[in-house]
């Protein structure tokens, strides 16, 4: 049943795409800046601020799950509510048509809007980026979010049901929010971002393995290997390295994050990132879905 209930899902998010209005995701970002104005103080020592951020985390990702779970009790509507949230927690489509709108603003060399296209993407400052550097982007972007966004609420979905995939599509929320390293969410944001890691550890090295199996594979594992672990985060490292090296083009380098220029590793092989490539990471997403459609789908009937 779990693996008609992804099926049902994901067949749902190519057809549909995300909620227009009243999106759950939404709602829970305006909870969680109230919570956030709430607790977060500038006066607060380190361990003060760590453990506001644990009690913080605690009141928005505990309550809902456990509502999730309560939910999933009634038998009438137990598939119908799993197969939902798990529609609303993937953005399969969503993240293929962000991307997608930035190649289309690159290939009418509209740099304004592949700006404003790219910003919606990322969190770096996109308002001076060239060509490259907007491809660069919206690359890292879809290969990144692949995980998160689609791979990861798979995986948590399969292993814990609904309230798994509630529990890890909140908690990856709270990390994009809190998870920076300033000023602010240096401390406040710790156990959000150290949660996210411990969530995500699995499925990041399971959705590197994809793109190697979808992509090119030598590549990938070789970039993966080489350069997955030189990246500040331990997940999205392997599974950009290994993004990267299966579609044989060069992410990474420089970027200003909130006015701040980081010099970042570079990952995959020395050709320079083209518009077309956006669509290709879009490709090898969607390939690596049907690939773990069709593995959990052998895997329910072998087990049935």
């Amino acid at each position: 049943m779990t693996a008609l209930m992804v099926a049902i899902a994901l067949l749902l998010d190519r057809l549909l795409g995300e909620a227009k209005r009243w999106h759950p995701l939404v709602g829970f970002g305006r909870l969680v800046k109230w919570i956030e104005q709430v607790l977060w103080h500038s006066d607060c020592s380190k361990w003060q601020a760590r453990l506001r951020g644990v009690v913080a985390v605690m009141l928005l990702l505990i309550p809902l799950t456990v509502m999730t779970a309560l939910l999933t009790k009634f038998a009438v509507i137990e598939y119908f509510i799993a197969v939902l949230l798990l529609y609303l927690a993937v953005g399969g489509r969503s993240l293929a048509q962000h991307a997608i709108q930035v190649r289309d603003a690159l290939g009418l060399n509209d740099l304004g809007a592949a700006r404003l296209r790219t910003g919606m993407l990322v969190s770096r400052d996109t308002r001076k980026l060239d060509e490259e550097q907007m491809v660069k982007a919206a690359v890292e972007s879809v290969l990144e979010n692949g995980c998160d966004a689609v791979f990861g609420a798979i995986f948590w979905f399969v292993v814990a049901g609904a309230p798994g995939v509630i529990f890890y599509r909140l908690a990856n929320t709270l990390d994009a929010m809190w998870g920076y390293r300033n000023q602010r969410y240096l401390h406040f944001g710790w156990a959000a971002a150290r949660l996210d890691d411990v969530l995500n550890f699995i499925p990041a090295r399971l959705t590197a393995l994809t793109y190697a199996l979808v992509g090119q594979f030598q590549n990938a594992i070789r970039c993966w290997r080489s350069q997955g672990y030189s990246w500040k985060s331990p997940n999205a490292g392997p599974v950009m390295a290994a993004g990267a090296g299966a579609l044989s083009v060069q992410l990474g380098g420089a970027a200003t994050y909130h006015g701040e220029l980081q010099q970042r590793p570079e990952l995959g092989l020395n050709n320079k990132p083209q518009a077309l490539d956006i669509e290709r990471a879009v490709g090898l997403v969607n390939r690596g879905m049907l690939l773990w459609l069709v593995v959990i789908l052998l895997g329910g009937w072998l087990l049935a």
